[in-house]
């Protein structure tokens, strides 16, 4: 057993998190990327910045906050919000929205993209990868040409780190129990290690992973005819999660489909412009689709 000194102990003793330094990560959280910790997030703050504190040498976490603050380049903010933020994930999350994606959504996209239109697919909130790769999986098992007509998916996270997992494509053993059998082929590569599995090139091709803040001015513009954007709503506070719906249905092609989790709920504000046709599924109303195609049309996704 590995003995503390007194030294040590009395540096892991004064990292106490006030209340007022609750206070002030939540509102920093809040400011930067519109999440919402609870009031009583105290353990987990702690348990995912304490390291942050000592590596920088600090005595306290007011004084953390401070040197975030001060922190002209924004790196030590990045990394708090990199360890604060949740990312859950897995390959084909919510199996039922991969299946109406395959059966009701990707025929009529392969058929657009193979008469020459320009097809985007977009996982918001994308976090390691799991679910861009899930959609590059089911597409190219449908479309194994995709890569020679204009159709890609563009991912984005806010989490810089997690973006650096997603382009590597480097994933647990344990990863596999969520693949459904047919599509284990498809996205890793023959078995190389014993512990990892790695993404197929051909889905790596097809994916294009780029940093997006919800909070910030968004680098894309659409159209989308698939958009995925679940389970990140949930911990924004309502106007937040509303300015997100809003801006998706914005650049959601007029025949497109948005996906989003099971414990979210798109404001009523655009009740009257988006309608359920599954699980968390929605679509324009039949009055408003394949209108101002055109105007849409002309605009191009950043990637």
């Amino acid at each position: 057993m590995t003995m503390m000194s007194g030294s040590s102990l009395e540096k892991r003793q004064e990292l106490t998190l006030s209340v007022s330094a609750i206070d002030k990560i939540r509102t920093l959280l809040g400011e930067k990327i519109g999440v919402l910790l609870d009031e009583s997030a105290g353990s987990l703050i702690t348990s995912r910045l304490s390291l942050h504190v000592r590596r920088l040498g600090l005595s306290s976490f007011d004084s953390y906050i401070q040197h975030i603050i001060d922190d002209p380049g924004g790196h030590e903010m990045s990394l708090m919000i990199n360890a604060l933020t949740t990312n859950t994930t897995r390959f084909f999350r919510e199996l039922r929205h991969f299946e109406i994606f395959e059966n009701e959504i990707l025929p009529s996209l392969i058929k657009q993209a193979k008469n020459g239109a320009r097809v985007r697919l977009w996982s918001a909130a994308c976090s390691s990868g799991e679910e861009a790769y899930s959609i590059a999986a089911v597409l190219l098992n449908n479309f194994p040409d995709a890569h020679n007509f204009d159709i890609r998916i563009l991912a984005t996270d806010v989490d810089t780190q997690t973006l650096k997992h997603a382009e590597a494509g480097v994933y647990s053993r344990a990863s596999i129990s969520s693949v459904p059998q047919r599509y284990v082929e498809d996205i890793f590569e023959p078995e190389q290690d014993s512990d990892n599995l790695c993404v197929q090139e051909k889905l790596k091709a097809i994916t294009t992973f780029r940093y997006l803040n919800f909070i910030e001015p968004w680098p894309v513009s659409g159209p989308f005819q698939v958009i995925f954007c679940r389970n990140v709503a949930i911990y924004m506070p309502p106007e937040t999660q509303s300015k997100i719906w809003t801006g998706l249905e914005a650049v959601l092609d007029p025949d497109g489909a948005l996906f989003i989790g099971h414990s979210e709920r798109i404001g009523p504000e655009l009740m009257d412009r988006l309608e359920l046709f599954g699980p968390t599924s929605f679509r324009r109303p039949q009055a408003l689709r394949s209108q101002n195609i055109e105007h849409m049309e002309s605009l191009n996704v950043i990637t």
